[in-house]
């Protein structure tokens, strides 16, 4: 399972941090982060294969 920082899904997505929170909370199928870690500082990473699969999901729904 190859994970992907916060600030590289981020740039992937061309939107900043907050617009990824915004996007997260408007879209319950935006895959769920990993937090590692207990504090507000702990890192933040996304699964990259659910982000893949989450993107072609929308490319399909698009018809």
């Amino acid at each position: 399972m190859p994970l992907k920082k916060q600030a590289t899904v981020c740039k992937d997505l061309a939107m900043s941090r907050n617009g990824l929170f915004k996007l997260a909370a408007k879209d319950p199928t935006f895959p769920k982060p990993i937090k590692l870690g207990e504090t507000r500082q702990s890192p933040v990473y996304y699964d990259a294969d659910e982000l893949t699969a989450w993107i072609e999901s929308k490319k399909a729904a698009r018809g």
